[in-house]
């Protein structure tokens, strides 16, 4: 969400702004046939842009993994649970895959989200990329690769940068 909500023109805010909007319609719409939208992002807070909190309060569901701070707890949370907020802040550095589930209800409880190590989730994009669909719109934003002696695709230096 972050990389969305950044721009550096007025074109490119008009555009954000468009995208936002219809994201909101979407989950709005969405709820109301029994679609609910996935939204991913850190620190999903104001500053963000506008649209993002109006965006954040129609995402029922929230989830959290082990935050630095309460303002990221806060941001989660600080709509739903001020005890939400705190477990997420209580969760230890050295449990990956601990978070906290909360819904507009004020529920909240602590899940347990299997662990992927960084090898592993390779391995597995390497092993299901024959499966990515062509989409000739996205072509300018696929990374630059190169085929290792294994047959495994790995990154360029060039397109790490920008990842």
């Amino acid at each position: 969400m972050a990389e969305l909500a950044l721009f550096a023109s007025k074109e490119e805010e008009k555009r954000r702004d468009r995208i936002i909007t219809a994201l909101v319609r979407l989950a709005q719409l969405g709820r109301a046939a029994g679609i609910y939208l996935e939204v991913c992002g850190q620190r999903f807070g104001s500053e963000l842009g506008k649209g993002i909190t109006m965006l954040r309060a129609q995402l029922t569901g929230r989830t959290a993994h082990r935050v630095n701070d309460e303002t990221s707890a806060n941001m989660a949370f600080g709509d739903i649970s001020p005890d939400a907020v705190l477990a997420a802040i209580q969760i230890p550095a050295d449990a990956p895959g601990i978070a906290v589930a909360g819904d507009s209800t004020g529920g909240w409880s602590r899940i347990r989200a299997p662990h992927t190590s960084l090898r592993a989730a390779v391995n597995l994009c390497n092993k299901y990329a024959d499966r990515t669909p062509d989409v000739p719109a996205l072509t300018p934003f696929r990374p630059v690769v190169a085929s290792s002696a294994s047959g495994a695709l790995t990154l360029n230096k060039a397109s790490t940068a920008t990842a």
